[in-house]
């Protein structure tokens, strides 16, 4: 899915506070959990930044659909469990305490079914009492079409210009990011294209219920974006 920018994630993302969010993950956790033992699966885990913040409290696995982002999580977090999925139908055969699936990942499923289904998968591997952590995507009133994006990384061995106008396109947000990449091996530009969800607050309360989840909504969230919050 992030084919080229992968080897760049992290360091465009590297404003993140995994640290910081993990504390509030917790908190989450320690609020509203109620099933017994410390298994963690991180669905959609990227990189596997929030990992190693995890993993003194937690037995954790993660899973993502991208060879490549797990190639680097798997080098991050030696010893931990990583699973090659999709969301939408991953089958592990047991079931966690805790399922995260974080950083607005759950937009990429794109429809309201397949929201549905995401969430009644991620259900489905939860144990009694268990909870469902879901950080969404933007809500259809908050996307702002036509607003210009600008990220930069400027390393002495990596320099990155990433750049994209936000558009909409069939309830969809489209992402068509241009990349301008410099490395001591050379300059190159792509291209990529992401597409995600514009879900509503409804959206994600139905696809909960359909879950079979008692759900809770936290307005603030990690970055601004909410939190929804499902127990078993």
């Amino acid at each position: 899915m992030f084919n080229k920018s992968a080897a760049f994630y992290d360091a465009i993302y590297a404003w993140k506070d995994y640290s910081g969010e993990t504390f509030k993950l917790e908190a989450i956790m320690g609020k509203y959990k109620q099933s017994h033992g410390q298994t963690l699966l991180d669905v959609a885990c990227g990189t596997g930044a929030h990992i190693p913040y995890l993993r003194p409290q937690f037995t954790v696995e993660g899973l993502d659909i991208d060879p490549d982002m797990l190639a680097i999580a798997r080098e991050r977090n030696p010893g931990i469990t990583f699973h090659e999925g999709d969301m939408l139908d991953f089958d592990l055969g047991r079931k966690f305490g805790v399922i995260t699936c974080l950083f607005s990942a759950i937009g990429y499923v794109k429809t309201v079914p397949a929201l549905d289904q995401a969430v009644q998968n991620m259900s489905r591997h939860l144990q009694p009492g268990g909870i469902l952590i879901v950080e969404p995507w933007l809500m259809p009133e908050v996307h702002e079409t036509g607003h210009v994006h600008a990220t930069f990384v400027d390393r002495p061995d990596l320099k990155v210009a990433r750049m994209n106008i936000s558009e909409k396109e069939n309830g969809l947000s489209i992402l068509d990011f241009h990349y301008l990449v410099a490395t001591p091996q050379g300059i190159e530009y792509f291209t990529e294209r992401r597409e995600l969800g514009l879900f509503s607050h409804e959206d994600y309360l139905m696809a909960f219920d359909r879950g079979g989840l008692e759900t809770f909504h936290d307005p603030e969230g990690l970055m601004g974006r909410g939190l929804y919050i499902g127990r078993k």
